[in-house]
This record gives structure tokens, C-alpha cells and sequence, in this order.
């Protein structure tokens, strides 16, 4: 398969660790691609809802493509989220090709892209961590239930639901929460004199305009690999939304690497050591 060349990729909210994650169709997003950089913006690995008897072998491979990624030449910058957030203490630490911060400024053609992760603009997690780390477990067995009612529209043949979307797009709060992040995002942007912003966070890709009586700036949300499947593309020049489809996968394929396995560190040692060595 001919791999798109990209110039940058940007994904957030991974979730790998969880069960909500769709490792499986990530992979497969992975092989399509062929980025000079790679930006994964926060929530990478989850940390707060990580459990050591769950890392399946799909999940792992994700991490083994990222390493391999930047051994073969791709710049793979880290910034972190509040899912990985103890990833924070290693901000500025460099292996070769791959970089850990916690925002990153790109600038093309004269032109600067402010990207970062987005949850310090939530109150919830500023002001009480436990209630939001309780929220996060919460979502995430809401996905699981999610995931045991699809299989059962899927055997019904009837189309997949998503819980959690519907309940964010009822909940008046939600929609205003999403509402203020994003424009909040936005004028701080404009402010600094940004072209482009680029946030995770909130599980909504989004590429729109945004203009004030300050100028303007296009708002950009890499979404998630949870609930909608997304990433941002930069390409000749322009930036676009990419959506992996739903259901590409047969039903031969998502049986695939899907034991339970301990997270074994060797292997990926190993590929660490491949991205140092090529890196030297």
C-alpha cells in the first residue's frame, strides 16, 4: 500500500491503556501515513485509568509504530495532557528524534501555529483532580458499555450508537463547556498574534475561522481515537481533518492482537535503543 506523504500529523487523545481506545483502527491509520513530523498533543497513554493487566498487544504496537516512527527520521514531538500529566516531569527531555513538552510552536511561510493540549482551561481539573479522575473512569466504562451494546446492533445488523456523543450533544453544560474552550483557545491566540491553534482535549475535531475585533485565527481540534477517530494533516500547504471510517476493519481484522498481555518494557527497549542509535 503507497503510504500519503504528510508534512505534519497531529493526534490527541489516544487513551491507549483504556478501553474506549480503537488501537486496532489506529494501526491501521499508522501504515496509510508517511509524516515529516508527528505531534501527538496529550492524553497519549492513559495514565490515570492505566491497569497493568490491560495493555493488549494492539496497544503496544501503537507505541512500537511511534518509536519505530522516529528512528526511521520523523520528528515526534510529546506534549502532554492531564491523562499523561506525569509525563510533565520529563518536559525537555530529548531522545534523538522524539521531544517532550508541553506546547509546541510551528511556524510555515511566516506564519506560527500555537499547538498544546488544552486542559488548562478546564476548572474541573485545575480546582478538584479526584472529581475529574473520577469523571475519567466513568468515561471510560461508558465506552465499555458502549462497546458491549455495538457488538450487539453489529450482530442485529443495525447501525453503532455512540453513548457518550449523544450525551455530550443533550447536555446543555457540555455544549456550552465546548463552546467556551474553543473560543477561549482562540482569542488567546489571536492575542499572542498566532495564525493557527491547534488543541486536544475536548474530543471534538474542528477546523473553523474565528475572527474578533482583534484580529483573526483559525481554531483547530485534532479530536480523539475514542469516539470519533481523527487527526490534523498538513499537506501542500493547507491543513485538513482526516476521519478514519468507521467499520473499515473486517470482522477478520478486529479479531486481531487482542490478548491481554503484561506491559513488558524489553520490547520496547529495544526500539528505544534503535532511536537513539539511528539518532546519534
Amino acid at each position: 500500500m503507497e503510504k500519503r506523504k504528510l508534512d505534519i500529523c497531529v493526534m490527541s487523545d489516544l487513551h491507549l491503556g483504556t478501553f474506549g481506545c480503537h488501537a486496532k483502527e489506529l494501526n491501521d491509520y499508522l501504515k496509510s501515513i508517511e509524516p515529516k513530523r508527528l505531534v501527538l498533543n496529550g492524553d497519549i497513554i492513559d495514565i490515570w485509568n492505566f491497569r497493568k493487566r490491560y495493555f493488549p498487544k494492539s496497544h503496544l504496537k501503537v507505541v512500537r509504530t511511534f518509536l519505530k516512527m522516529a528512528a526511521n527520521g520523523v520528528q515526534v514531538d510529546y506534549l502532554t495532557g492531564n491523562h499523561d500529566e506525569a509525563l510533565r516531569r520529563f518536559v525537555g527531555f530529548d531522545l534523538g528524534n522524539i521531544k517532550v513538552a508541553n506546547k509546541l510552536i510551528i511556524e510555515q511561510e511566516g506564519k506560527k501555529t500555537w499547538i498544546f493540549h488544552g486542559d488548562v482551561f478546564d476548572i474541573s481539573i485545575q480546582q478538584a483532580k479526584f472529581i475529574a479522575k473520577l469523571g475519567g473512569w466513568g468515561y471510560d466504562l461508558l465506552i465499555w458499555i458502549n462497546r458491549t451494546v455495538n457488538l450487539y446492533l453489529e450482530k442485529r445488523g443495525k447501525e453503532k450508537y455512540s453513548l457518550s456523543k449523544k450525551i455530550k450533544d443533550s447536555v446543555k453544560k457540555a455544549v456550552k463547556f465546548i463552546a467556551d474552550f474553543e473560543n477561549v483557545a482562540a482569542e488567546l491566540a489571536i492575542e499572542k498574534g498566532y495564525h493557527s491553534v491547534i488543541c486536544g482535549h475536548i474530543h471534538k475535531p474542528q477546523i473553523r475561522k474565528v475572527k474578533n475585533s482583534k484580529g483573526t485565527t483559525v481554531y483547530m481540534n485534532s479530536g480523539d481515537w475514542v469516539e470519533n477517530l481523527s487527526a490534523l494533516e498538513h499537506s501542500n500547504g493547507k491543513w485538513s481533518l482526516y476521519t478514519y471510517p468507521f467499520g473499515k476493519l473486517d470482522a477478520e481484522n478486529s479479531k486481531e492482537e487482542d490478548d491481554i498481555i503484561e506491559f513488558t518494557p524489553e520490547e520496547l527497549l529495544e526500539d528505544i535503543v534503535e532511536v537513539r542509535s539511528k539518532s546519534a
